[in-house]
């Protein structure tokens, strides 16, 4: 079977695609002309440019059984309105569209958590649950929230679309890296002194490349499946960082407040300056909440896997020191 895969450069894509490597598919990525192939590198499958927006988008797409559209803009700076809106809201529209016209058989879209939003006081929210629109924090949430009513939009055209909404990966070939990776980054370069108190729904990526094959394979039609595990707060994702690697972690907390200001001047004022800002301020907004999901209706209708985060952590570190980043 052929698959058409977008964003398969990125952290989910590049681990998805090899999951489809081994189970036997062939594998077409569209990738961007400015996109670094690095983590395709070396892999038996055919790569051929262009973006979401791109016109002939369903004639790069014919051949292809299924399509996985794992591709999004991740940007938390306020800048990125327009551009975040561009390739999440239209580029969605765009490729669904054009898997229409393709003749693709079944699209797993990936949206986030994000999309869905975070429950009250830190309760775990499933599926089922929805934020209102105006309450999700930045403009990236608020754009997947909005991609994914393009595959709403496209279920009711009669195409077969499963969304899935992963929570936040960890492993290997965070390339760029994400701001979780970013966290692990920091911890290694030993430049976290002190924590917010917030808390993550983590997962490793490898359990998430197989629930969109899952999802493929056994998902129903126009339903969406949180692609989660762990829900744990930032301070224990850092103890167990301690544990692996042997570097302390920090035992100070930070009132929210400061990062919030600090965010604040860096974004607002500094911006303004022609400085590069180093902190953003929905980034340091949305720490202020605790990000918590439950997971269990991917468990239990698609057999989502529950690999230790431990090992998840061990890997991710690993491949990072692979990579020879400078941790001094």
């Amino acid at each position: 079977m052929l698959a058409f895969v977008t964003g398969g450069t990125g952290f989910i894509g590049a681990n998805l695609v090899r999951l489809l490597l081994e189970q036997g598919y062939t594998v077409r990525a569209l990738v961007r002309p400015s996109s670094s192939l690095d983590n395709l590198k070396g892999l038996p499958i055919e790569i051929v440019e262009g973006d979401l927006n791109n016109p002939r988008l369903s004639e790069i797409m014919q051949g292809c059984q299924v399509l996985f559209h794992v591709a999004a803009l991740y940007s938390l700076w306020q800048k990125d309105q327009d551009y975040l809106y561009r390739c999440n809201v239209l580029g969605t529209r765009n490729i669904l569209a054009a898997a229409r016209k393709a003749g693709i058989e079944r699209t797993v879209y990936t949206s986030s958590v994000a999309a869905i939003g975070v429950g009250e006081s830190g309760k775990p929210v499933n599926e089922v649950y929805q934020s209102p629109v105006e309450k999700l924090i930045g403009d990236y949430k608020k754009s997947k929230y909005w991609a994914e009513q393009e595959a709403r939009k496209a279920l009711q055209m009669g195409q077969d679309v499963v969304i899935v909404n992963p929570s936040t990966p960890v492993g290997p070939y965070d390339i760029k890296p994400t701001p979780t990776g970013d966290i692990i980054v920091r911890f290694l370069r030993r430049k976290m002194p002190a924590y917010v108190n917030t808390g993550l729904n983590v997962i490793d990526v490898r359990d998430v490349a197989k629930g969109h094959l899952l999802a493929l394979e056994k998902g129903k039609t126009g339903e969406r499946y949180i692609l989660g595990h762990q829900n744990m707060t930032l301070k224990a994702f850092l103890d167990e960082l301690s544990q692996i690697t042997g570097i302390p972690a920090p035992s100070s907390e930070i009132p929210s407040w400061i990062p919030l200001s600090v965010a604040w001047i860096d974004e607002k004022v500094l911006t303004l300056l022609g400085k590069t800002p180093s902190v953003p301020l929905d980034g340091v907004k949305m720490s202020t909440q605790l990000m918590y999901y439950d997971a269990s209706k991917a468990v239990r209708e698609l057999g989502l896997s529950q690999s230790p985060i431990k090992t998840a952590l061990q890997d991710a570190v690993a491949w990072l020191q692979k990579m020879d980043i400078d941790y001094a």
